[in-house]
């Protein structure tokens, strides 16, 4: 992995670890494309600190930014999320194979239930 990437990612994992910027994310999905007064009315927080948390999120290259007239509309880009899925999944197949492990050590055990 060469370090440009590195920063990429690294990038991308500091914008997920915010809960504004997740929940930014999860609007977007559901409800596609907005305008940054659609996304601030979910939020109590000035648009400033919004504006900031979408500077983020673009920066990581997690939402794109397209102007029409004077509104600024924000997007989903999906594709850095790819590759969080990808880091994710050696550490998702650890845990399923503990977990199978462990409901096959519980599957050997007698019952505790009295007769």
């Amino acid at each position: 992995m060469n370090g440009t990437s590195t920063a990429a990612e690294d990038r991308v994992f500091a914008a997920l670890a915010n809960a504004t910027r997740r929940e930014v994310l999860r609007l977007l999905r559901e409800r596609g494309p907005q305008p940054v007064q659609a996304l601030a009315d979910h939020f109590d927080m000035r648009r400033p600190s919004l504006s900031e948390h979408l500077r983020v999120l673009r920066e990581a290259g997690l939402v794109s930014e397209q102007r029409s007239g004077r509104q600024r509309i924000y997007r989903l880009e999906a594709a850095p999320l790819a590759e969080v899925q990808d880091w994710l999944h050696p550490y998702e197949r650890f845990w399923r194979e503990r977990l199978k492990g462990l409901g096959d050590l519980l599957d050997t055990m007698p019952d505790d239930r009295p007769s």
